[in-house]
């Protein structure tokens, strides 16, 4: 026969010191009920774990559970331990419905500006995948049954080590596997000590916002740029400069530079547009941030997939003078749920991104991070790639041919070198947010490159994700978006 769970014990209120052990349980019991801390239905603990809790004699604590099932505020049977009535009487709560009105409302509460600075950013969609959602990879192609065993794994050898956690920049294996793919997948120059594991892009970015940057002071961006990196810059109440882009990225120089003291650039592949960044440009930009005592902030947010071209080492490869911040993240490559990814740091700044990290997040699931470097040094990582970056290039072209078949004359679609989105600027009057609202109807999902800039962009566009959904939901989409766009 198998043993009943022990419930969580259970928060009563304090026993007054003129109260009698059973007068004071049975109220207590009793207004835990009529207010819905213990809802309908809810099982309480056993007399003896009550009675152990509060120090109570057993036979006490019986005589206060018959009380309240003869009043009908509990019910109990055999093997089912004793549980709220499911249907209380309306009399039973009467003597709480007729309390008198509430007090007044205490003084309002000051808090710091931060509060009022920070909004929601809610990037995850629960709602089934379709044609074009962007930043999502094909979930549903994931090794999950080969996680699970790499998981479980780790799991049967976990040592007390392991349960008890690790130092800020996180689990010393997982960041060697990590330099060492950053080093000759992405030409990025580190060593472990300078990679430190964090939660994802989000955590990377506050973490150097926190370092570089107090009130007032000014941070520039690409336009249009990661509506996430312009969350947690405005939390901090940093002056938000936006930069124009042209083929080659962002430009460098003039009177918008001006005391700027960190940039967000997108170099693999400019977020949400899709280009590269041009050799030419990344020096010049490196150039500028060593003269002026800046730093900059590289996001390679999905830079692993490269579908044709010759790869451009990373910013960070090509900095000789510690300026750049590169951070990346396993959600595209693994899957988003994981909530890990890496920031390289500058030598210079190990001690400080520590001491920042160690009071913030402490560090990342110590479990989560020594499964992906398992996953990583058993060779499973390098094939998941793989595989997915020929999934991805098919159905980027398939995008692409469907697009010249149905969308000729009608939506220029970029074709890029890297990533899993593209653009698509709108030949006709339409704007972005007009053919975003319009193909919701045909069940087609896109997004307004407005929603991505801070003021007017040279050409309407919307992006166009290709990776999350198979090659005849990118056909649907496509014959959908012709729909819209020829009306």
């Amino acid at each position: 026969m198998s043993k009943r769970p022990a419930t969580l014990p259970l928060m009563l209120k304090p026993r007054p010191a003129d109260a009698t052990a059973t007068r004071w349980l049975a109220d207590a019991l009793r207004s835990e009920i009529l207010c819905g801390s213990l809802g309908p239905g809810a099982r309480l603990p056993s007399t003896r774990e009550l009675s152990a809790q509060y120090q109570l004699s057993r036979g006490t604590v019986v005589n206060v559970f018959e009380q309240l099932r003869s009043e009908g505020y509990l019910v109990g049977s055999v093997g089912s331990g004793t549980r709220v009535s499911a249907i209380l009487p309306d009399d039973l709560l009467r003597p709480f419905r007729d309390e008198p009105s509430a007090p007044p409302a205490p003084p309002a509460r000051v808090f710091a500006k931060f509060s009022t600075r920070v909004s929601l950013f809610n990037a995850v969609s629960t709602r089934p995948m379709r044609a074009f959602r962007a930043c999502q990879p094909a979930l549903d192609l994931f090794p999950i049954d080969l996680w699970t065993q790499v998981a479980s794994r780790r799991l049967r050898r976990a040592t007390v080590a392991d349960l008890l956690g690790t130092e800020p920049f996180g689990y010393l294996p997982l960041r060697e596997a990590i330099a060492d793919y950053l080093r000759t997948s992405r030409g990025v120059q580190c060593t472990a000590e300078q990679v430190a594991v964090v939660s994802g892009m989000q955590e990377a970015l506050d973490l150097v916002t926190r370092l570089v940057l107090d009130p007032g002071d000014r941070v520039a961006v690409e336009e249009p740029t990661y509506n996430g990196a312009i969350r947690v810059f405005e939390a901090v109440g940093a002056k938000v400069v936006s930069i124009p882009t042209d083929d080659e990225g962002i430009t460098v120089g003039g009177a918008r530079w001006r005391n700027v003291k960190l940039a967000y650039v997108t170099p693999a592949h400019q977020y949400p547009l899709g280009m590269g960044m041009s050799l030419c440009r990344r020096l010049e930009l490196l150039e500028w941030a060593r003269l002026h005592g800046a730093m900059l902030f590289e996001d390679d947010y999905d830079a692993e997939y490269r579908y044709r071209g010759h790869p451009v080492p990373a910013l960070q490869g090509l900095d000789r003078h510690g300026v750049v911040f590169f951070s990346g993240t396993f959600s595209k490559v693994l899957f988003p749920a994981l909530r890990l990814g890496y920031l390289v740091v500058p030598e210079d700044l190990i001690d400080r991104v520590t001491m920042a990290k160690s009071v913030v997040t402490r560090h990342a699931p110590l479990l989560d991070q020594a499964t992906v470097a398992d996953f990583i040094s058993e060779g499973h990582f390098g094939r998941h790639l793989r595989r997915m970056r020929e999934v991805y290039a098919e159905r980027l072209g398939t995008l692409l041919e469907s697009g010249r078949q149905e969308l000729a004359g009608l939506l220029d679609i970029s074709d890029i070198e890297a990533g899993l989105q593209t653009v698509g600027y709108i030949v006709g009057a339409q704007t972005g947010l007009e053919v975003e609202q319009g193909a919701l109807k045909h069940d087609v999902e896109v997004t307004s490159l407005s929603r991505f800039a801070r003021g007017a962009l040279p050409r309407e566009g919307i992006q166009l994700g290709f990776a999350a959904v198979d090659v005849p939901e990118i056909r649907r989409g496509v014959t959908g978006l012709a729909r819209v766009l020829g009306a």
